[in-house]
C-alpha cells in the first residue's frame, strides 16, 4: 500500500488513552467476566475485587439537564435534521455573542463565532489557519495533549513552555520569550489548565499579549473550563486584545455534561467571515442540527445544574486534598477546572507512565500520568475530581505516602 504522509508518524499516542483503554478491560471484566465468556463471572475470587475507580479521564460525572435533551428529541421529532449554515443556527450564534458580551466581556459579531466539534477542532481549525509546515507554535508543558499532536499533524513544531511549581505553574516569561524563533508563528494558552488546575491572573494574560505583540504572534486560548473556577476570576484573553490577535476556543462539553454530544465554538477576530466559511465548509460543513438547538437550550436555559455541578467539584477537591494532606503527599491546590495535580515522584522512579499502568493493575485505580502533557509532567499525575466520593478516597488513599517510602 502507499505510504502515509511522513509527519503523520510524528504524531505522538495519546498517554491518558493508554491507561484509560485497560481501565476500561478491568471494568469489563468487573462487570462482565474475562473476555471471551459470555456469563458474568461469580463467586467470592470475584467479589473480592473492587470495581475500577475512574480518575483517569475528564468526564463529568452529572447528568444533562433534562431540558437540554428535551431540546434534542425535540429537534429531532421535528426533523430539524438539515444542513445548517457553515457557522451554525442564527439563534445559537446570536445567543453566543451575548453570552460572551455578558460574560467573557468579549464585543464580537455573529461573522466571529463559528460552532464546531467540540472545542478540540476549535483548536485544530485555529492552528489550521495560522501555522504552516516548518512553523513553530508554543504550547504549555504540562498541557492538554492535542496542542501538540495538532502542531504534528499539521507539519509544525511544537515547542514547548515549561509550567513549573517554582514559578506557581505561570510562565516565566524570559524563558518563553528566550524560545522565540523567526519561525515562532503562535502561542496556545490553556486558563483554567487541563491538566493543572492552575488559571493565570489578569496580570500574566496582559504580559502574554504584550509578548505576543513584540513578537508579531497570534494566540491560541483555550477556555473550555471557563466555568469552573474556584476563588477566582476567569478572564478571558481577547477581553484585553486590543490588536485582534486572539483567537478563542470554548465548548459545551464539560460545562453542560454533554461531552458525548461534541459542541463547541471558535471566536475569532475580525473579518475572517470569509475564510472561516471556506475552512468549515472543507472540515466539516456545520454541526449537527439537533446538537446546536441542544446547545442553544443550555446557553440560554436554566443554570443551576451547572452551579450544581461546580459545587460537587468543589466539595470532592475537598475531599481529595484531605485523603493526600493526611498521607503527606505534594499536589498542586487547583483554582479551576475538575483536575488535582499530584506529586507521585517518590515512588515513580522516573517513568510515571509505566507506574500509573502497574498502579491500575495493583490498586484497580485509574489515573493519568502527568508525561502524557509533556516532560514537565514527569513524576506527576492528573486526577479528575469527576467522581464519586467513594472512588476519590479509595484512589487517592491507595496511594504511597511518602513517609511510608522513605521509611
Amino acid at each position: 500500500m502507499p505510504s502515509l504522509a511522513p509527519r503523520i508518524e510524528t504524531v505522538p499516542a495519546s498517554g491518558i488513552r493508554r491507561v484509560f483503554e485497560q481501565a476500561a478491560i478491568l471494568r469489563a471484566q468487573h462487570h462482565d467476566g474475562p473476555v471471551g465468556t459470555t456469563t458474568p463471572t461469580s463467586g467470592p475470587e470475584h467479589s473480592a475485587l473492587p470495581d475500577v475507580a475512574m480518575l483517569v479521564i475528564g468526564e463529568p460525572d452529572v447528568p444533562v439537564a433534562p431540558h437540554i435533551g428535551e431540546a434534542a428529541r425535540r429537534a429531532w421529532s421535528e426533523d430539524r435534521t438539515d444542513y445548517t449554515p457553515n457557522g451554525g443556527i442564527a439563534p445559537l450564534r446570536e445567543a453566543i455573542r451575548q453570552k460572551l458580551r455578558r460574560e467573557n466581556r468579549i464585543e464580537v459579531d455573529v461573522e466571529q463565532v463559528w460552532l464546531t466539534v467540540g472545542a478540540t477542532q476549535a483548536l485544530f481549525q485555529a492552528m489550521t489557519l495560522v501555522l504552516s509546515p516548518g512553523d513553530e507554535v508554543l504550547v504549555p508543558d504540562p498541557g492538554y495533549t492535542t496542542f501538540t499532536m495538532n502542531a504534528h499533524i499539521l507539519g509544525a513544531t511544537p515547542v514547548p513552555y515549561r509550567l513549573e511549581p517554582q514559578h506557581d505553574f505561570e510562565p516565566d516569561l524570559g524563558a518563553l520569550e528566550a524560545s522565540i524563533t523567526e519561525h515562532t508563528r503562535a502561542i496556545v494558552v490553556n486558563s483554567p489548565s487541563n491538566p493543572l488546575g492552575s488559571v493565570f491572573g489578569e496580570q500574566t494574560l496582559r504580559d502574554l499579549l504584550a509578548l505576543a505583540k513584540r513578537h508579531d504572534l497570534w494566540v491560541i486560548s483555550d477556555e473550555v473550563y471557563e466555568y469552573f473556577t474556584h476563588g477566582t476570576r476567569h478572564v478571558s484573553l481577547a477581553s484585553l486584545d486590543e490588536d485582534d490577535r486572539v483567537f478563542t476556543a470554548f465548548s459545551l462539553s464539560k460545562t453542560y455534561a454533554m461531552t458525548g454530544v461534541r459542541v463547541g465554538y471558535l471566536v475569532t477576530p475580525e473579518g475572517l467571515g470569509a475564510t472561516m466559511r471556506t475552512t468549515q465548509e472543507a472540515m466539516i460543513s456545520c454541526v449537527a442540527e439537533p446538537d446546536q438547538w441542544a446547545a442553544l437550550a443550555a446557553i440560554v436555559g436554566d443554570h443551576s445544574a451547572v452551579q450544581d455541578a461546580r459545587e460537587h467539584y468543589r466539595a470532592n477537591l475537598e475531599v481529595a486534598k484531605e485523603v493526600l494532606d493526611a498521607a503527606g503527599i505534594r499536589y498542586l491546590d487547583p483554582r479551576g477546572a475538575f483536575y488535582l495535580w499530584i506529586d507521585v515522584s517518590h515512588v515513580s522512579q522516573g517513568d510515571v507512565a509505566e507506574w500509573a499502568l502497574a498502579f491500575l493493575q495493583r490498586e484497580r485505580v485509574a489515573v493519568a500520568p502527568g508525561s502524557a502533557f509533556g516532560r514537565t509532567g514527569e513524576g506527576w499525575i492528573r486526577v479528575c475530581l469527576a467522581a464519586s466520593p467513594a472512588d476519590l478516597r479509595r484512589g487517592l488513599g491507595a496511594l504511597p505516602s511518602p513517609v511510608t517510602v522513605t521509611a
